[in-house]
């Protein structure tokens, strides 16, 4: 009786391993087709944090627009970096008209991001590609959003996910609730690789 409750279990294991595999996946191919936009306030003093969220509406107002009608992450990834250079001075400009001198970059970079919930649904942990402003000494609390497929960016001819993620994706995307074990899973696993390394 213990063997065949011991192969029960076994076999319970192996396919919770594999369930978790083709999840992850899926949550590797969400994020090689997602790019996201991540500014670093200089500090957490209300004033720092003030002003990361006036660089925000400068660049999302400024840059509106700029993505529709492109459904392929490699040409998105084109138009941000092209962009990089207007990021820059619409945040220093905004900078400068609320009385700083703080330093701005703009770079394109590759970085790691818990799972994020927010109003439209949830993107898995993972590696993204991501438009980084970095303010000041950069030490202070961020704010991120997704700019391609662009949620974060209002307009009428903005992309939906549908039309750049996999159906499968949008469903996770769209409907984190459905998956918070899952989630929960890819970041346990990513804190372990990371811890690793």
């Amino acid at each position: 009786m213990t063997r065949m409750v011991k192969a029960i279990a076994m076999g319970l294991c192996g396919c919770l391993v594999l369930s978790f595999c083709g999840f992850q996946a899926v949550c590797e191919d969400i994020s090689e087709r997602v790019l996201r936009l991540h500014i670093l306030a200089n500090s957490d003093s209300d004033e720092d944090q003030s002003l990361k969220l006036m660089v925000r509406d400068a660049i999302l107002e400024e840059t509106k627009g700029e993505l529709d009608g492109i459904l392929s992450t490699p040409l998105a990834k084109e138009s941000l970096e092209a962009l990089l250079p207007t990021m820059e001075d619409i945040a220093r400009e905004c900078l400068v008209a609320n009385g700083s001198d703080y330093a701005v970059k703009a770079e394109l970079c590759n970085m790691y991001f818990e799972t994020r919930y927010y109003e439209q649904g949830a993107m898995p942990a993972g590696y993204y590609d991501a438009v980084r402003i970095t303010i000041g000494k950069g030490a202070g609390h961020n704010w991120w959003c997704v700019m391609f497929p662009p949620m974060c960016v209002k307009s009428a001819e903005s992309t939906v996910v549908e039309e750049v993620l996999t159906e499968r994706e949008a469903e996770i995307v769209q409907h984190p609730e459905r998956y918070e074990v899952r989630f929960k899973l890819v970041e346990w696993f990513y804190d372990l690789c990371r811890w690793f390394s």
